[in-house]
Parts: structure tokens; C-alpha cells; sequence
């Protein structure tokens, strides 16, 4: 199965046979398919995981660098994250057991924001383990990510004209107040983060809210270590980013900075976030938009 194969389930079947020898396939599942990799479940417990990058030299080292990262978040994260069962690198194949719990941007608004103050105190316990690592451990499996703060004002202001007119009236003058402030200043220590921490990729036990587990470590990189707390504001609202930094211990002396950039982050990516939805129809995306607004961007009194 190469990295331009759709749907084969037959060649799911081969690659789990020859990656688990005597493991038994009751069933194959699709997933999903996004622009890098096409994904399938089998049996309801293992992820299979395809590129398609039609390079071979290129599809295989992609694969083996997402597998000794996975591997090496697991060491890492407080928490269960996706963890490598096999690799067979020529044909672009990762699997990996299944992460338990529901994605929590599939679990009632009302309910994630009842929760997430206690959801965001294990996020920031979370990101707390993640910066503590020294980032000359992870340079050789991510990138980094330094863009300037300027530059995400600049495209948050571009995006912004193409989503403006399904945001609420009360909130667009504060959204365009915002867009022609100055930054914060950029002067952050980088960390190795998860890079795209919101709540898509937060999975929580249905019934009692705990968080279960973290995936989709794809974006990982070096970064500021703000911009995963502004994803946990922008998703769970104030209390959340209160209990994220009252749970985040850490040896970054000036946690109001922090915040600042936080708070900024979070109010860039919901434009972002709001477009991609509006762009794909998925309405999950533009509800939780357009609610963060009420936050983010309050109306004037």
C-alpha cells in the first residue's frame, strides 16, 4: 500500500499481518482522510495510519521521525498519547493502539465549559511536562515554529474580512480594536509543545469529563510555550485558562507575559478556527467560534 492508495482495506489486512504477525482482523474501518496521511481502525482498538507522500525515500523517513516522536511523547506526557505497535517505513505505515475517550469537541458546549477548569488544571499539568523538556532532546524529531507575533496579527487580519460577517454584531468592533493593536512583544524562551492543543485533539471519559488522553501530535514542535494555553482559553473560556496556569509549574518567572500572549493567541486562532469551518461546513468548528467570542471579544457595556 503506497502513500496514493484510498480504501484498501485488503492492504490494511497485509499490513497488520506483517506488522503483528498473528494478531486476528475482525474488521477495518475508515476513519478519515486528511491532505498528508488516510487513517483506519481495526477491530476498534489499533489506528492505522497511512502517508500519502508518493516520494518513497521521503514517505519513510516521515514516518519513522512521527513514530520515534510518538514514542518519545510517551515518555513524556502525564498522560496516555497515541503509542507506535509497528512501522514499516517503505510503505508510509504507522499503527498505534487506540487512545480511549471521546474527542471533547464532540461533547456538549454546556457540559465542556461546566468542566473546564478541572479539564484545563490536567492540560496545564500537561503542557508544564511537555516545556520542561530540554528542547535539544526533541530538535532532531520536530520543527520549530518561531513566527513572529506581528505576523500572526497580520494574518489573523486577513483572514478576518472573509468571516466578519458571521460574527455577531456586538463583537466585531472589539474583534477590529484587536486587529489594529500592536502585539505582544516576542521576547518568550521556545518549548517543545503539542502545537495544536485544542479541544479536537482533548479526549475525556463521556461520563465523568476526566481527560483520557491527547492525539494528534502531527504539529508538535518548538514553539511558544503560550500558544497551547491561548488554544485551552480560546476552547474552554477564563476560568480554564486561570486553572491551566494555576496548575502549570514551571521555571518561567513571569507567567503575566505569558498570559498576555496567551490571551493573544487564543484570540488570532479563533478567526482561524472560524474560517475553517465556515471553509469545510463543519459546524462543531464555527459553533465553538463563534461562543469563544463572548470571551474573547466581549461586547462594550
Amino acid at each position: 500500500m503506497d502513500g496514493r492508495s484510498r480504501d484498501h482495506v485488503g492492504d490494511v489486512r497485509d499490513l497488520v499481518a506483517a506488522g503483528m504477525p498473528g494478531y486476528q482482523v475482525a474488521n477495518v474501518v475508515l476513519l478519515g482522510e486528511g491532505l498528508d496521511h488516510v487513517a483506519y481502525e481495526v477491530n476498534g482498538a489499533l489506528i492505522v495510519r497511512c502517508s500519502k507522500e508518493p516520494d518513497p525515500a521521503r514517505r519513510a523517513a516521515s514516518v519513522d521521525r512521527d513514530a520515534r516522536l510518538l514514542a518519545a511523547v510517551a515518555g513524556i506526557a502525564p498522560l496516555p498519547v497515541p503509542e507506535p505497535r509497528f512501522v514499516i517505513p517503505e510503505q508510509g505505515c504507522l499503527a498505534y493502539a487506540k487512545v480511549p475517550g471521546v474527542p471533547l469537541l464532540d461533547m456538549p458546549q454546556r457540559g465542556r465549559l461546566a468542566h473546564g477548569a478541572s479539564i484545563a488544571a490536567t492540560l496545564g499539568d500537561v503542557l508544564a511536562a511537555l516545556h520542561a523538556v530540554p528542547v535539544g532532546r526533541m530538535v532532531n524529531l520536530v520543527d520549530t515554529d518561531d513566527q513572529p507575533l506581528a505576523e500572526w496579527r497580520r494574518e489573523a487580519a486577513e483572514t478576518y474580512p472573509s468571516v466578519a460577517a458571521h460574527v455577531p454584531v456586538a463583537h466585531r468592533r472589539p474583534v477590529e480594536a484587536f486587529l489594529g493593536a500592536p502585539p505582544p512583544a516576542d521576547g518568550y524562551a521556545p518549548a517543545f509543545s503539542h502545537n495544536d492543543l485544542g479541544i479536537e485533539h482533548v479526549l475525556v471519559d463521556p461520563e465523568t469529563w476526566t481527560v483520557t488522553g491527547v492525539i494528534d501530535w502531527s504539529d508538535a514542535a518548538i514553539v511558544d510555550p503560550a500558544y497551547d494555553l491561548g488554544l485551552v482559553y480560546r476552547d474552554l473560556g477564563p476560568a480554564a485558562l486561570d486553572a491551566a496556569l494555576g496548575s502549570y509549574h514551571s521555571d518561567i518567572s513571569d507567567l503575566a507575559m505569558l498570559r498576555e500572549r496567551a490571551v493573544f493567541y487564543a484570540r488570532c486562532s479563533v478567526i482561524e478556527d472560524l474560517a475553517h469551518g465556515l471553509g469545510t461546513g463543519k459546524a462543531t468548528y464555527v459553533d465553538k467560534s463563534l461562543a469563544a467570542m463572548a470571551w474573547l471579544f466581549p461586547a462594550p457595556s
